[in-house]
């Protein structure tokens, strides 16, 4: 839209004249007169698929100082803006990298954020594609892992997403295991149009929140990102985190199925989750295997804690008690995950794991999304 040394016309740039999109807040406020720094910030707003105001006069309340959700003052019209009422979202933006100055004039200002480009452009476009898609409060995060193959962390982790979506809660279940078959599959969905991972594979920087949630399976009332039955078997590391923190970006929760093996991958998955479940059925061995899981994950996922499956140990094993599990793990008990029989039966005639609401799998889930309300990432059980 405005090239570099382009003559601006005017106190007021409308970018495309049109309303921001649908569900979003509007864009960003630019204060500058710096030509080359404006139309950095042009093409980093249009990198962020948003509609930006800019304004060459002071913050007057007509101009929408007040009203924007984003204000990005350029460090030439930090004058200008001195006497402003301070706000929130304010972010002084130069170039300048030796100027020490830069600071004195945000606090002047009441600037949040001091920005330094070329080096804060990812910082940015981040920012201002939040403002664009009207970001609120990001979504619970949960993530469930097994302790050990067989522990049952892939059906409990369908039946934590299956309950909240089946409460009105904005769901998206993530299958991160690449060689669990697919997530898809459990839900009875493989066949269900819509993306896999594999259509993920290349992504970086910043996926669209509102675009992956549409591009993806709708199964039982929650989306599904998982595994098609082709031959790739892993997604880089920033493809990971872009996709996650897209998701959470929708709000509600999100449910993660991880492996037991904690590669770069996957402690990009679990770096975003606020709660992690580790599966672990009431034997020696498995705990034992589980210690060793736990180690790995902990690394990264600070707030870890033992789910105990009833009536999986193999026959002949010592049954443990559940706190028992915990206490050889040294993780907080979130609890005791009753037997259910019939599952592989309830799943070839179409009800996934949690589906049956009186079910003891959906009791216990039910429950525990009672105690993690989905409004509040990191609450406490």
């Amino acid at each position: 839209m405005c090239e570099r040394g382009t003559e601006i016309v005017g106190a007021v740039i409308s970018w495309g004249g049109t309303a921001p999109p649908e569900g979003g807040r509007g864009g960003p406020l630019i204060l500058t007169e710096d030509v080359e720094l404006l139309d950095d910030l042009l093409r980093l707003c249009a990198a962020a698929g948003a509609r930006p105001e800019v304004h060459h006069g002071g913050p007057e309340r007509e101009q929408g100082w007040d009203s924007a959700p984003l204000v990005l003052v350029g460090d030439d019209a930090a004058d200008r803006v001195r006497g402003a009422t301070h706000r929130r979202g304010v972010v002084l933006v130069g170039r300048d990298q030796d100027d020490s100055g830069v600071w004195r004039r945000a606090v002047e200002i009441g600037a949040e954020h001091v920005l330094l480009l070329p080096d804060g452009e990812q910082w940015l476009v981040d920012r201002i594609a939040d403002v664009a898609e009207g970001v609120g409060r990001s979504a619970l995060t949960v993530g469930v892992i097994g302790g050990r193959g067989g522990a049952g962390a892939s059906t409990l982790a369908c039946a934590l997403a299956v309950t909240a979506a089946r409460e009105g809660r904005r769901t998206m279940l993530v299958d991160a295991d690449p060689l669990g078959g697919g997530l898809d599959v459990l839900l009875g969905g493989e066949t269900a149009e819509g993306l896999r991972w594999p259509a993920f594979a290349d992504s970086r920087g910043r996926v669209g929140g509102e675009a992956l949630e549409e591009s993806l399976p709708e199964l039982h009332a929650l989306r599904v990102l998982s595994w098609d039955r082709g031959e790739a078997v892993a997604v880089a590391p920033e493809a990971v985190r872009a996709v996650v923190s897209a998701a959470r970006r929708r709000g509600g929760v999100v449910v993660v199925d991880l492996p037991r093996r904690v590669d770069e991958t996957v402690a990009e998955a679990l770096a975003q989750v606020d709660l992690g479940l580790l599966v672990v059925p009431p034997e020696l061995r498995a705990v034992a295997g589980a210690r060793r899981v736990a180690s790995a994950a902990g690394m990264v996922q600070r707030d870890l804690r033992v789910v105990v499956p009833t009536g999986a140990a193999p026959p002949g094993a010592g049954v443990l008690d559940p706190e028992e599990v915990a206490g050889l793990l040294g993780l907080p008990l979130a609890g005791v995950l009753p037997w259910e029989p019939g599952l592989s039966a309830a799943q070839a005639a179409g009800v996934p794991p949690g589906g049956a609401a009186r079910g003891p799998l959906a009791r216990f889930c039910a429950a525990f999304w009672d105690r993690v309300p989905a409004d509040a990432p990191g609450g406490g059980v």
